[in-house]
């Protein structure tokens, strides 16, 4: 079959729910990937921070392959050997109390409101059907229909109606709004620490120590979702690292799975997790050993292999790089560690344009809201291959411009 002849399937077959770019991948290994004709590319998205570790990763693949070869999935309604070893490390990492594993991230966002509002009924004393939790506008924190429901972005609301209520939304970065927007059925705060589908949208620096204060100060959790920033994406281990010590609860998932398996937890302090009683809420392959041993090796990785210190150190030269092109086109380079947004001037060309002609020089990334080119590459990339992907940018922006 050609390349179009694969196209056609999946557009024949599968729900039109992703606007793919128009490349049929077949392999994997590091930072690279090689499409059904032989042709490589660098992947400087890495599946939204979820393939951290590079495709292929031999450790990853080992820790899968032995744990398949004893174990599968026996369901929560057993002990298992490993989730505890799994549950204690991931803990260690991040300094919390306990956890609570899932599947994809959108579980583990749902995992955590339903923590949020039970914690404010039988913890803080809410009215039964009162509580509130507090979202930042330009959130993106996954696409079910509760999660939508608290969306800003109309597309992910149009025609998903009625929505669930409860939320009250903010600016992000708005420490006099989000005071105002506390009340005393107010159970959470729940955000990204830097808005990945949203554009790369870093608050000011001292936001998120100043928001956990006024949470202390009204008795409201704060919660951040780390599926996207966690697992040493922006340059720390965790991104609230570099303000915090640590939140109230913690949403994991992406690079959690070593770009393998879904594998996502919510993570919280004792008496938040402690409302949880059995039948509350479970999954059937949340926690199972496939996911635990992927998550364990994951985390290794993410230690022995200083991934954090590499995302911080090749990021600054990566957006030191992209703000040294000097381009008409670029409107602005941010981001933290290797997570970086090209934000363009979108009334001389699209995003998705430039995506498709850095995807015919052999450079695979992805627009968001049409505005801003997100760069995400895997954190095992190394300078040169830096080198190489920023000679192909400035190349692309010079022939557009």
């Amino acid at each position: 079959m050609t390349p179009q002849d694969i196209i056609d399937r999946e557009n024949k077959f599968l729900a039109h729910n992703y606007h793919p770019l128009p490349v049929v991948l077949t392999r994997g290994d590091g930072v690279w990937v090689w499409d059904i004709e032989g042709k490589k590319y660098l992947d400087f998205l890495s599946a939204y921070s979820a393939v951290s570790a590079g495709h292929h990763n031999p450790r990853i693949l080992k820790a899968m392959i032995d744990q398949v070869n004893k174990l599968g999935v026996p369901s929560r309604a057993f002990y298992t050997d490993i989730l505890g070893e799994f549950a204690e490390k991931l803990c260690a990492i991040t300094g919390m109390d306990r956890v609570l594993p899932m599947n994809t991230g959108a579980e583990a966002i749902e995992t955590a409101l339903k923590a949020a509002r039970r914690w404010g009924y039988r913890v803080k004393g809410i009215a039964k059907d009162q509580a509130r939790i507090i979202v930042c506008g330009g959130n993106f924190h996954g696409r079910t229909t509760t999660i939508v429901s608290f969306s800003s972005d109309a597309d992910y609301k149009d025609g998903f109606g009625p929505f669930s209520g409860g939320f009250d939304e903010v600016p992000l970065g708005d420490l006099a709004a989000l005071e105002a927007a506390i009340t005393p059925n107010t159970c959470a705060f729940l955000l990204e620490p830097i808005q990945g589908e949203g554009g790369i949208i870093i608050p000011p620096e001292g936001y998120l120590r100043k928001a956990q204060e006024l949470c202390r100060k009204h008795n409201v959790l704060l919660i951040l979702d780390e599926i996207q920033t966690g697992m040493a994406r922006t340059g720390k281990n965790f991104c609230y690292q570099h303000e915090i010590e640590k939140p109230d609860g913690l949403t994991l998932g992406k690079a959690l799975g070593g770009g393998v398996y879904p594998v996502s937890a919510f993570l919280a302090r004792k008496d938040v997790m402690d409302v949880f009683n059995p039948g509350s809420h479970g999954s059937t392959f949340g926690g199972n050993p496939i996911a635990a041993a992927i998550g364990i090796e994951a985390i290794n990785l993410m230690i022995e292999d200083k991934y954090a210190e590499r995302s911080a150190e090749l990021g600054e030269y990566l957006r030191s790089r992209l703000e040294a092109l000097q381009s008409p086109l670029i409107r602005e380079v941010r981001g933290k560690g290797l997570l970086i947004g090209m934000e363009i001037y979108t009334d001389q060309v699209s995003a998705r344009s430039i995506c498709e002609s850095l995807k015919e020089r052999g450079l695979l990334c992805k627009e968001t809201h049409e505005t801003t080119i997100r760069f995400a590459p895997p954190l095992i990339i190394t300078r040169e291959e830096i080198d190489w992907a920023i000679g192909e940018v400035e190349a692309v922006l010079k022939q557009v411009a």
